[in-house]
């Protein structure tokens, strides 16, 4: 991190939708963003303040968070002097494998109702699953532990049983919503890397241009552009992940050039895409 008393380690699987980072931050300040994966922090020190769902809430030590996926969320440090914490992002289809395998049974993706829990077990547990990602345990210590851990939080802070929401409906890329969001939702995805005016949603939703930008606030947590802009960050990722150099990856996702890239994806992340490229 740039910011003067910010630093952050990242941990990311090759294989798997699993990652995992430790930061302290006094200055970052989250952009407003979502991730595609189920997302569970623990507080280590100070607190911090984050907006999701409508609300203000505020984690402080020993505290757990519970993002499901696609929750928009920003974040910043209460106070001046900042906050640690560690938080790990699972793929849902691999909390869904960790379901089927602990019930026996096709369960379903749970959904978090709450995004802050006070319960020192959860804490704990994540605490425990994030020390062996990072410390470099062994695949099958870290097996036990994701089981384990993903088990209690959706035991003790799902708002209620794995059922209703099924993987693909959730992580379908081309998902439908209802309406006027839904249909501008819809071209965002096709065409995410275009560079779309303000008209060309307007005409597909069959609406004006301010309706637009009101319903799709309104239903996805964050504007038109900012929802662009997290595909092509979410894409950027993946790329990096698989080795391209990073100014073929703003090249191919839209960004300007690598510093505008690298702005945006701290801004979003936390972290510099160069730091995300080496974590492992």
């Amino acid at each position: 991190m740039s910011e003067a008393g910010d630093w952050a380690r990242y941990w990311r699987e090759r294989e798997r939708p699993l990652e995992a980072m430790h930061a302290h931050f006094e200055r970052h300040v989250y952009h407003r963003h979502s991730h595609d994966t189920y997302s569970f922090g623990v507080t280590e020190d100070g607190a911090q303040s984050f907006s999701c769902r409508g609300s203000r809430h505020t984690s402080a030590a020993g505290m757990v968070m519970a993002f499901n996926p696609d929750d928009p969320h920003d974040g910043h440090a209460a106070d001046a002097l900042g906050f640690t914490y560690r938080i790990v992002h699972i793929g849902p289809e691999l909390v869904s494998g960790v379901l089927d395998d602990v019930t026996g049974r096709v369960s379903g993706l749970p959904l978090f109702a709450v995004p802050v829990v006070d319960d020192p077990l959860l804490a704990e547990a994540l605490r425990d699953l994030h020390a062996a990602l990072l410390g470099g345990a062994g695949q099958l210590r870290r097996d036990e532990l994701l089981n384990a851990t993903v088990a209690a939080i959706v035991r003790r802070a799902a708002a209620s049983p794995p059922r209703a929401t099924s993987l693909q409906g959730l992580t379908s890329r081309h998902a439908r919503g209802t309406g006027v969001a839904g249909r501008v939702r819809e071209l965002i995805h096709d065409r995410f890397l275009d560079d779309l005016a303000p008209e060309e949603l307007a005409a597909v939703a069959g609406t004006s241009r301010f309706a637009v930008y009101r319903a799709f606030r309104a239903r996805y947590g964050m504007p038109p552009s900012d929802y662009q802009r997290q595909l092509r960050l979410r894409v950027a990722r993946r790329l990096i992940a698989a080795g391209v150099p990073l100014g073929q990856v703003a090249a191919e996702t839209g960004f300007a050039d690598q510093s505008h890239l690298t702005r945006w994806f701290t801004r979003y992340f936390g972290l510099t895409p160069g730091t995300y490229r080496e974590a492992s």
